[in-house]
């Protein structure tokens, strides 16, 4: 028999945001509404008939304040829900501000057999016009579609994948994009448009090897390069015990001479170290000079996810 229910797992954000008045779309508090509210206020038209959807909230926050026992109890759900038969596909109500780093959390940990779809807003629940209930709709639309499997994001009528998606604005309702990869579709009346071939995310070769609830996890922290870097910083965390360190190079990779020394006495120091850019399109060509490990192809902040997951492979 065909799975037929749609799990709504609730986070919070700005999507479940309430405001003191309709016309304030920054004064808001974020994770104020219970999924199970955003449901309501669909009207009973989310879905096709013939589907069940239930909804759970596991937290209610600001995405601005995830952590990490907030992304093993969200990872803990979707796994649980995605080995159930009777499961289509899972929908996560999400704040913008860490939408990418948890989407690329899931992307990286969870088998890619089902959609499961994170849909945000960027006006809160109380708005004149809020984009949340649209979202919501188009969230529910992708997640019932069986030819979208694994982690994606919806949000002001595009669909973009885990490892380009990021947040580009910090007030616009299209605040959501992936650069010059562009959507990989859009939602139309419930139905998904495709720019191109649906790509195969694949599956966990094994599944990781997470923390338990509580315990610890590698240290990585980001570092910039920038006009005037000193290595200081870099000096000052292997100091104080950093595990990995992620560096936002300038332009392809480059890193400034201070920057680059420090850098290598924390390699000696037994401190995992990758290099990305801190440009916003594009990606690393060649091979830098500096000749340190690269973060192939990621952002910052999902090169760091990537440097944690490492880690906890590690003996």
């Amino acid at each position: 028999m065909a799975a037929k229910k749609i799990i709504v797992l609730g986070t919070g954000g700005t999507i479940a945001g309430t405001a003191a008045q309709a016309g304030d779309n920054v004064g808001y508090r974020a994770g104020e509404r219970p999924v199970q509210a955003l449901l309501a206020g669909l009207g009973g038209q989310a879905l096709p008939p013939g589907l069940e959807l239930a909804a759970e909230q596991v937290a209610q926050i600001d995405s601005k304040d995830a952590d990490f026992a907030f992304w093993l109890a969200l990872h803990a759900r979707c796994a649980a829900h995605l080995a159930d038969d009777a499961v289509r596909g899972i929908v996560i109500t999400h704040g913008t501000d860490t939408l990418e780093e948890t989407a690329w959390f899931l992307a990286s940990t969870l088998p890619a057999g089902k959609p499961v779809v994170l849909t945000c807003a960027m006006r809160p629940a109380t708005a004149l016009s809020p984009d949340g209930p649209q979202n919501l709709c188009d969230a529910l639309a992708l997640a019932n579609d069986l030819g979208a499997p694994g982690v994606s994001v919806v949000s002001a009528g595009a669909v973009y994948l885990p490892q380009q998606v990021q947040k580009l604005h910090p007030y616009r309702a299209d605040a959501i994009g992936s650069g010059e990869g562009g959507p990989a579709g859009w939602m139309e009346e419930g139905r998904l448009r495709l720019a191109h071939p649906w790509p195969s995310q694949g599956a966990a070769a094994a599944p990781w090897r997470l923390p338990e609830p509580g315990a610890a996890w590698p240290w990585v922290e980001i570092v910039l390069s920038h006009a005037g870097s000193s290595g200081a910083q870099v000096d000052a965390l292997v100091r104080a015990g950093v595990d990995g360190l992620v560096v936002a190079g300038t332009g392809n990779g480059t890193l400034h001479q201070a920057l680059e020394p420090a850098l290598r006495r924390a390699q000696q120091a037994g401190v995992a170290v990758r290099v990305t850019s801190r440009c916003a399109f594009g990606r690393i060509v060649g091979t830098p000079a500096h000749g340190l490990p690269l973060a192939e192809g990621l952002a910052p902040v999902k090169a760091r996810i990537a440097l944690l997951l490492e880690l906890l492979q590690r003996p």
